[in-house]
């Protein structure tokens, strides 16, 4: 692959969702369909024309620049600007698009798909897709979804903005706190999917936790962050204070009983305890209690000294709080730990029976492992072999297969 061919690619892995998320944010006369299509041939005429002149000083600017000018021009060419004047058009268009003023815009961009009138679920897609520049499997991974339905999701949100005339920009600032919640859960969700990447992936999974963290900053310095937002600044600090322990120098997945705990990030762990302090409300968000669980993991010296008891009951809460199948999954396994196996085993097999969590990887490997530790063999193989087939991660694969191995050796 020559040089400008890596380049581009480069910058369409990196930008496209955020490029068609600008054009939307800035020209209201753009619907989806046509704002992908402009970024679209904008990488195509930066992969000819660079390979004729040679790689511009500012590639990206370059290419923002292409975007811009074709925007204008395709609007001109529908009449759509009639009751504004060139000048004022072109003004009002670089202004919203400079490029100097980008670096500012993710967080308003964000503001802006969090629509009202859209649905919760197509506000956090639409998001994920055109701001975090996800791709569609990774966002089928995200909600338990197949990446057909994760289309077909994208498609209706896109002919509802087009139908509807609904305009992707950034909300009056009274309504923009009525966004909030919504931004909260698209930064969370970003992170985790740069969290749970594989190590095969390390550029692109600490890119997407950076991208939270940024956002989030960038939330933190407005006017607009409260008590959850520093709970989810706290929550992430915490995990990215472990980081750099969850593969082994072979690129191994480990798990947190395995984790070389001198790899933690200590500075990280005290900043991370700061925003924890500094986020205490009457109101406790999903944000505090998984900061706080994440805060006690920090805090154990070893696997075998962590506060399982106090972790079970926070998990508790958070399932009272907000009822979901993955949070079940962790509280079943804090159970485990804090010496409740009747319970953990209980919880584990009912959600077997969801149709979600029956095809999950983690589930049957979780039952694996408890049926291993608890010495009958034949059942945590069964587990585990369903495990290894339920992923297509090679770390995670290896991971399951050592474990598979490890009965072998015990037969």
């Amino acid at each position: 692959m020559d040089t400008v061919q890596q380049e581009v690619d480069h910058l369409y892995k990196q930008h496209f969702g955020k490029m068609v998320a600008s054009l939307l944010y800035s020209w209201r006369d753009i619907d989806p369909e046509t704002a992908e299509d402009i970024v679209q041939d904008s990488f195509s005429s930066a992969l000819t024309d660079w390979r004729l002149k040679g790689i511009p000083a500012n590639p990206m600017g370059w290419i923002y620049k292409v975007c811009r000018n074709t925007a204008l021009n395709k609007i001109k060419k529908n009449k759509r600007l009639e009751a504004l004047s060139e000048k004022t058009d072109q003004g009002w268009a670089e202004d919203r698009f400079s490029e100097s003023a980008f670096e500012d815009q993710p967080l308003r961009i964000l503001f802006a798909c969090a629509h009202p009138d859209l649905s919760p679920k197509a506000q956090v897609v639409i998001t994920l897709k055109y701001v975090v520049n996800l791709k569609v499997e990774a966002i089928a991974r995200i909600f338990g979804m197949t990446i057909d339905g994760v289309d077909k999701l994208l498609l209706r949100a896109r002919q509802k903005i087009k139908e509807e005339k609904i305009i992707l920009e950034e909300p009056h600032p009274q309504a923009l706190k009525q966004r909030l919640s919504i931004v909260h859960k698209i930064i969370y969700l970003t992170f985790n999917e740069g969290y749970k990447s594989s190590a095969g992936k390390e550029i692109i999974r600490e890119e997407l936790c950076e991208e939270a963290l940024l956002l989030n900053k960038a939330l933190l310095d407005s006017h607009l962050s409260n008590k959850e937002t520093k709970a989810l600044h706290a929550l992430m600090l915490f995990n990215c204070a472990r980081f750099k322990s969850r593969f082994a120098a072979s690129g191994e997945l480990l798990d947190l009983e395995n984790q070389d705990r001198s790899l933690w990030n200590s500075d990280l762990i005290f900043l991370a305890h700061d925003f924890l302090t500094r986020s205490q409300s009457r109101v406790i968000s999903k944000y505090h209690l998984e900061a706080a669980i994440a805060c006690l993991h920090c805090a154990a010296t070893s696997f075998e000294d962590t506060d399982w008891k106090t972790i079970a009951q926070l998990y508790a809460r958070l399932l009272h709080l907000h009822p979901n199948p993955f949070v079940e999954l962790n509280y079943a396994i804090a159970l485990f730990y804090a010496e409740d196996k009747v319970a953990a085993f209980k919880i584990l097999h009912e959600l077997q029976h969801h149709a979600i969590l029956n095809q999950y990887y983690l589930l049957n490997m979780t039952l694996g492992k408890f049926h291993y530790l608890e010495g009958d063999n034949i059942t945590a193989r069964q587990f585990l072999c369903k495990a290894y087939h339920q992923t297509d991660a090679i770390q995670e694969k290896d991971f399951i297969q050592h474990m598979i191995d490890k009965l072998e050796d015990h037969a």
